[in-house]
């Protein structure tokens, strides 16, 4: 889509959203929302200087909540169609009229709603063709594989670029229109020597396609480090610090999030109930959530059901400020929404003092470097962490081998407080902002 049609593609939308409203209420819900989507994009996939995949896609879709009172229903659809539209409508109503009463069920309170639209620069339409797609990923892939003879193998290069724009109502009278565009290009490659091979991968995402990382240096940074895992060892089961790198550091704050987050509070389903005002990290890390992050991947003016965003504090010194809600889970709780619905926004973990990369190696002395997760082991329940690693053993502050199988074990609430360090090399690809946290202990299981 280009400036000028992503343009008119809202101003269809906003029409098809507010009639839908119309309808809605017309057939007798007493409050109704719905959002409406149009995704475009291009992927392309190449392996071993061969085009492996070219995939255009343009997808639509219309999501429908009415609700009679606390009786809620939801349907959606595909086609824009009126009467494809209005078919949708019917169902959400049957729905509705069969569903159990839920007091807490219902839009986010109208005195909630945005009111102010910001504009988060998110738009950058890339008009890279099929053609020239394929070329950045087979230059992408050379650059790695000329890098090394022991580069034998490739899973791949990938070009992306996509569009969105959407639209939210609802009867309130609240209408919010948002359009971004994300482009990557990816690589991963394999090595082998006498021991056996070895995968690893890098990749550039941005919203706008001028600042993406130059697709050679991709490859070649994907090359570098699968040949820095070659000849991996073992290790015996110990304890010891581990230090993260950022793309994996923001995986600890993401479950900080989660643990704080309705669903698994109302639930008590999580190792942090009842915990606003307790200490959850070190004292001077602090994480701000900013909403209006300019070309932040998780900006927005309005949360996912129109409550207005505003820059605030999640923890401060340390301390748990508030929790992370939505309308729903706020009422569950007896709290008001945190203007979170859909999730949190642009969150920076702030600390009085950033350390470099080679510093928070020396700092640690003797430990973990971890590369790479596998699996999904965090217990939300308990905080109990385990998950499969790969990465780097240190020795006298300096890297001295790769490792690899091996498990490594905590508490995610002990390991969050056992941050001793933080590094300056924060992580611009997520939404979640960090750099290297280097965790104190935990232990590492391995051959012994």
């Amino acid at each position: 889509m280009t400036q000028d049609s992503s343009s008119q593609e809202l101003a269809s939308l906003r029409q098809v959203a507010e009639d839908v409203i119309r309808r809605a209420v017309a057939r007798g819900a007493s409050a109704a929302e719905v959002g409406v989507n149009i995704d475009a994009g291009l992927n392309v996939n190449v392996r071993m200087g061969e085009v492996e995949t070219v995939e255009h896609t343009r997808d639509r879709g219309v999501s429908v909540t009415v609700y009679f009172g606390h009786r809620k229903g939801s349907a959606s659809t595909a086609d824009l169609r009126t009467d494809s539209i209005e078919t949708t409508i019917e169902q959400a109503c049957a729905i509705a009229r069969y569903t159990e009463e839920d007091p807490c069920s219902g839009l986010a309170d109208a005195d909630r709603m945005a009111r102010v639209e910001r504009d988060f620069d998110m738009w950058h339409p890339w008009g890279i063709t099929a053609e020239e797609a394929i070329e950045l990923g087979l230059r992408c892939e050379q650059a790695g594989r000329d890098l090394d003879p022991r580069i034998s193998n490739s899973d791949g290069a990938s070009v992306g670029s996509g569009s969105s724009v959407s639209v939210y109502a609802n009867s309130h009278g609240f209408v919010g229109a948002s359009r971004d565009t994300r482009h990557s290009v990816s690589c991963a490659l394999l090595a082998e020597d006498d021991t056996g091979m070895q995968r690893d991968y890098w990749y550039s995402t941005s919203s706008d396609a001028r600042t993406l990382e130059a697709a050679e240096a991709i490859g070649r940074r994907a090359a570098e480090r699968t040949l820095a895992r070659l000849s991996p060892r073992k290790l015996a089961t110990s304890n010891a610090p581990v230090l993260f790198v950022p793309e994996l550091a923001r995986s600890l704050i993401g479950g900080l999030v989660n643990a704080v987050s309705g669903g698994a509070l109302y639930r008590r389903a999580s190792f942090l109930v009842d915990s606003i005002g307790t200490v959850v990290l070190p004292p001077g890390l602090s994480l701000r959530e900013d909403p209006w992050l300019q070309r932040g991947f998780g900006s927005s003016w309005f949360d996912a059901e129109g409550v207005a965003t505003e820059p605030n504090t999640l923890v401060a010194d340390g301390v748990l400020q508030r929790y992370v809600l939505g309308s729903y889970s706020a009422r569950k709780l007896g709290l008001t929404s945190t203007g979170n619905a859909g999730g949190i926004h642009n969150l920076l973990l702030e600390a009085p003092e950033r350390l470099p990369f080679d510093q928070l190696v020396r700092q640690m002395g003797r430990g973990l470097m971890v590369t790479e997760l596998m699996g999904q082991g965090l217990n939300l329940v308990t905080g109990d962490y385990s998950r499969g690693a790969a990465g780097f053993w240190v020795e006298h502050g300096e890297i001295q081998y790769p490792v690899d199988e091996i498990t490594i074990a905590g508490n995610l609430r002990r390991m969050l407080m056992g941050i001793v360090a933080v590094g300056d090399d924060i992580d611009h690809r997520s939404h979640l902002l960090t750099g290297s946290l280097l965790v104190d202990q935990m232990t590492i299981a391995g051959a012994g």
